[in-house]
């Protein structure tokens, strides 16, 4: 559920509780790859929700803002898709030099959670 806010949001606020809302439900983003359409159709449904309870306005063309929701969400999937890449080339450095001793899909999430505390990634 989204939190309730009862003044203006500007965008910078506003895109991070998009971002939060996905971030916390873990059920919406784990292991899930999404499509442009399915992008738009969270921001449509954040928007509708808000005006609908009068949670918040915007400072900017509702347009413009829609357009840097979507951008920020694709961003942290982007985020996300690289840190994966690094954990995996690591991983293969390791398997190179370290044949055999240990398991790659137990080490793939604890190497995950530790760079993306590095690289201040939320996962």
């Amino acid at each position: 559920m989204l939190p309730k806010i009862n003044k203006v949001v500007t965008i910078k606020p506003f895109l991070f509780l998009i971002c939060l809302t996905l971030r916390s439900d873990t059920r919406l983003v784990k292991d899930m790859k999404w499509t442009q359409n399915q992008i738009n159709h969270l921001v449509e449904v954040v928007f509708k929700h808000w005006k609908k309870n009068n949670i918040a306005t915007f400072k900017e063309d509702e347009k413009k803002v829609f357009e840097k929701a979507v951008n920020l969400i694709k961003s942290e999937f982007q985020k996300e898709a690289d840190l994966d890449r690094e954990v995996n080339q690591k991983l293969d450095e390791l398997e190179r030099t370290h044949a055999g001793e240990f398991q790659r899909h137990k080490m793939f999430p604890m190497l995950k959670v530790k760079m993306a505390k590095e690289k201040k990634v939320i996962l």
